[in-house]
């Protein structure tokens, strides 16, 4: 299977849904115009990342909230999937999620809930609890992890186990850690023989948070097939073959020779 995706960088307005909204729309139709039937937004895409003093209220409800709708409409209307990332509302009133999540014409396939938190997100968020199944569309067996969890190979591996073939990675990563954005991305998508997309923020956050930018899209093998600059607002698209995994599973056989009897015995004695 051949598919055209999409990872659309961009530089938010803080706290300012409707911009944000207005220009990931435009970000959509560039990469619809370039072929992409799968696109993916950054990390708290429509509302900007550091804006803690409104987590509550900027969150939103899933699949009811404003955000959500807004991409089932932009999947309907370009017959694509929609991924990206917002704040969530649980069940308990005040406390929220960073959660991803991917829509088609038809509704919300899937949602990840952040597990592992970066620095004070902690007191931002609640962690997420558990590791869902990939989300199956056709022969897409997608993966969803959110920006620091990057580093955490071991969540991304669970996910290959089950079956996943793509992980995607929305992300407000910050400009001095780019040497880790490079190379965890690489690792993740070599070590498992899937496609990576790493959808960074652009742009300064309240002249506090600066975003790294460089969204990339890699192949099973570790080749960066294509990369955005630090700053710009971008739509990056390149077509994925999902035969490659198989092919990249063969030449570098990780998931054939590991040992998961030891490892899950290793793991219960830590």
């Amino acid at each position: 299977m051949k598919i055209k995706v999409a990872a659309l960088q961009m530089n938010c307005v803080l706290c300012n849904v409707d911009k944000n909204l207005t220009l990931a729309e435009s970000l959509i139709n560039d990469a619809v115009t370039q072929g992409a039937k799968w696109v993916v937004l950054p990390e708290l895409f429509n509302t900007g990342y550091w804006v803690p003093k409104h987590d509550v209220e900027l969150a939103e409800d899933i699949p009811s909230g404003r955000t959500t709708r807004w991409m089932q409409e932009q999947a309907k209307k370009h017959n694509i999937l929609v991924s990206g990332c917002i704040m969530a509302n649980t069940p308990n009133k005040g406390i929220i999620t960073d959660t991803a999540l991917t829509v088609s014409a038809d509704g919300v396939l899937g949602t990840y809930d952040k597990i592992h938190l970066w620095d004070n997100e902690e007191l931002r968020f609640q962690n997420g609890s558990k590791i869902p199944n990939p989300i199956d569309f056709g022969d897409l067996h997608i993966g969803m992890q959110i920006c620091y969890e990057i580093g955490f190979p071991d969540i991304s591996r669970i996910m290959v186990l089950n079956g996943a073939n793509v992980i995607i990675y929305p992300a407000a990563f910050g400009r001095a850690r780019y040497y880790v954005w490079d190379i965890q991305s690489k690792a993740r998508a070599l070590e498992n023989g899937i496609y990576v997309i790493a959808v960074n923020r652009a742009g300064i956050d309240d002249d506090t948070v600066f975003l790294g930018g460089h969204s990339r899209i890699i192949a099973p093998n570790g080749e960066v097939l294509c990369e955005a600059g630090r700053d710009e607002n971008i739509a990056l698209v390149a077509e994925i073959d999902i035969d490659k995994c198989l092919e990249a599973r063969r030449t570098v056989p990780y998931l054939r020779d590991i040992n998961k009897a030891l490892i899950k015995s290793a793991w219960e004695k830590i």
